[in-house]
């Protein structure tokens, strides 16, 4: 009805997922792997509630799993979050085809949409009835995965390569989009998902990257926010860093790792080359990463600081300004009437005033002028006498 709205109301995300703020980023994992599984809408198709509760599931998730959502959370609350824009997060396992399409012109349109990955391919690797196909370090494999599939490979390291490190990178020159996932064994058995990085174009290509490298190692999510700054321009600089994620694993123990490529297209299969390689032979490079990461981490704490500086500096330049337009509009406004009085001393209209026999002419605007005499009435008159011509001289 017109004038009225609808408030969402969300519960803690904390209590969704069961968890407190005190837990851990692998008890926050378990708990929404449980979650997502037990509410899946493909696992209850007689139960439509349990598609909600999988929604719910999963936006607790992206908050909590975020440390920058998850510290303005805890700040304050949903607010915050509004405020900055929440990203939009689909399942493509469990859209119709009409869906599906909407969800494919959203993308082309740059609006960000992330996606879940399929529950079977969870199952799979809870399970271990995936297939492993091995992916020695320095070599590469080429594939073609069909669209919520994923390929398995297995990476096997020694104790030297796991101190050097391990770079496991995926490339696209079809431009496919996909998923770069990475399993960790669980300790009750079988494989759970611990990371996942999204393709993103890289000049003509589309390429993920994990990096293993014994120090801590930010990935940059692009699509931060994207919506928030579509708002607001000038907000684009100051959150451009705030898509670096700490990644939560950064040294991988000796023995063999699962990996996976999943294909997140729409509508067609994702075909990609991965390679796993030996950071050993980069260590000047790795530095370099080293340093750049702390210097990055450091901007991305000034720029906070900087932009409330900003922002505070940004208000009193607005103001200053809108003064200094009043100001000029009322000095021309002086000026302009000073220069009309002045112009009405050069214009001179007479008026004649009557005045007894005489007349004074009175400019306008100014003092009163004596009128001119008649000449003909100041020349002097005589009298002569009148003789008669009957009159004897004496």
């Amino acid at each position: 009805m017109a004038g009225t709205s609808t408030t969402t109301v969300r519960r803690d995300p904390y209590e969704v997922l069961g968890v407190s703020k005190e837990s851990s980023d692998q008890d926050i994992k378990s708990a929404y792997r449980k979650l997502a599984l037990k509410y899946h809408p493909d696992k209850n198709t007689n139960n439509p509630e349990t598609s909600e509760q999988f929604k719910e599931v999963a936006f607790s998730y992206t908050i909590l799993s975020d440390p920058e959502k998850k510290r303005q959370y805890d700040t304050a609350g949903f607010e915050a979050l509004e405020n900055e824009g929440m990203d939009m997060e689909i399942d493509l396992s469990n859209l119709g085809t009409v869906n599906t399409m909407f969800a494919a012109l959203f993308s082309k349109l740059g609006v960000p949409i992330k996606t879940t990955i399929s529950p079977n391919v969870i199952e799979e690797a809870l399970n271990e009835t995936m297939t492993v196909a091995p992916l020695p370090l320095g070599s590469s494999a080429y594939g073609k995965v069909e669209k919520q599939c994923a390929h398995f490979f297995g990476v096997t390291i020694d104790e030297q390569q796991a101190e050097s490190g391990i770079v496991v990178r995926v490339t696209s020159s079809a431009q496919s989009k996909f998923k770069l996932l990475y399993f960790e064994q669980e300790p009750s058995g079988g494989y759970g998902l611990s990371l996942q990085e999204d393709s993103e174009k890289t000049g003509k290509v589309t390429s993920a990257g994990m990096y293993f490298l014994n120090f801590q190692v930010y990935r940059m999510d692009s699509n931060v926010n994207t919506l928030a700054m579509a708002k607001d321009p000038e907000a684009a600089f100051f959150k451009r860093l705030e898509g670096l994620h700490l990644c939560e694993i950064s040294h991988l123990k000796p023995g063999a790792h699962i990996f996976a490529v999943y294909g997140d297209n729409f509508f067609k299969p994702a075909t990609y080359t991965i390679e796993a390689l030996c950071a050993k032979s980069y260590e000047e490079t790795n530095e370099k990463l080293k340093d750049i990461e702390a210097k990055l981490l450091a901007k991305r704490n000034d720029l906070r600081q900087f932009e409330l500086e900003y922002r505070k500096a940004l208000v009193r330049f607005q103001e200053v300004t809108a003064r200094y337009t009043e100001e000029k509009i009322d000095v021309d406004n002086l000026l302009k009437e000073r220069d009309a009085i002045q112009a009405s001393f050069t214009t001179v209209r007479s008026v004649t005033v009557a005045s007894g026999s005489g007349g004074m002419k009175v400019p306008s605007g100014g003092d009163p002028i004596q009128e001119s005499p008649n000449v003909d009435a100041m020349k002097p008159k005589w009298t002569f006498p009148k003789w008669s011509r009957t009159e004897k001289k004496s």
